[in-house]
């Protein structure tokens, strides 16, 4: 069945411009990173300022952190931690055939894209203010390791724990997509000033790139905002 994500009321009180567009995905076809991969991650580096709202949707993203006590200077949201690291190396390390083509979107969009392996989520994921208490499995110096989430904190959970700490910022081991993944769950998250109609045109270049990679590959969207969820 399709992934159909919550988000909860407290996060458009925190950010009423809040927007996201739920990707679904099944038959997909992951492989190793390639050619064709490499190059969408090179051209996206080279045209990290071509989204004319690219500066202040991140500025925007930082101001919603600070909004919910994290530090975004220590712990960006997705992108900007992306775009610091092409700036520094010219180009974005592989990872899979899957991960490679949203990390190029991400970066052209200038737009946090998360990417699950569906199969391996208990439950549907929500976008919640943290407890405190939820696990979050990750590795620190080469270890596995469980840390918890800070109260208040903006998280992406399911039933088992955090699949994703401060809002987009880092994702858990335990739902990553590899090479073997083949459901898949994306999330593309806008604030203002971002064009709405961006968004959706990266929700088609996503849709467009996975069918490039797994003709077969069926998929669904869900448009989320304050208003509630609709097909986009």
């Amino acid at each position: 069945m399709p992934v159909e994500p919550t988000i909860a009321p407290e996060i458009f009180t925190l950010r009423p411009d809040f927007t996201a567009l739920s990707i679904y995905a099944e038959d997909v076809r992951n492989k190793p990173s390639g050619a064709h991969s490499e190059t969408l991650l090179r051209d996206a580096c080279l045209a990290l300022d071509s989204a004319p709202w690219a500066e202040a949707h991140l500025a925007s993203w930082r101001d919603a952190y600070r909004a919910f006590g994290a530090k975004p200077q220590r712990t960006p949201c997705s992108v900007e931690a992306l775009r610091k690291r092409a700036q520094r190396d010219g180009m974005l390390p592989t990872v899979n055939a899957v991960v490679d083509l949203y990390n190029a979107l991400s970066l052209r969009h200038a737009l946090p894209v998360g990417g699950e392996d569906a199969a391996l989520y208990e439950g549907s994921p929500h976008l919640i203010r943290a407890a405190g208490d939820e696990p979050f499995d990750t590795v620190a110096e080469g270890a596995p390791r469980i840390e918890t989430a800070e109260q208040g904190e903006v998280v992406w959970r399911d039933d088992r724990g955090i699949t994703c700490r401060r809002w987009n910022w880092r994702q858990g081991i335990r739902t990553r997509i590899t090479e073997h993944s083949t459901r898949m769950w994306f999330v593309l998250e806008r604030l203002e000033p971002m064009p709405i109609e961006a968004l959706l045109e990266a929700g088609e270049n996503l849709i467009e790139g996975l069918q490039r990679l797994s003709p077969g590959v069926r998929t669904s969207r869900l448009y989320l905002d304050a208003s509630g969820r609709s097909a986009p």
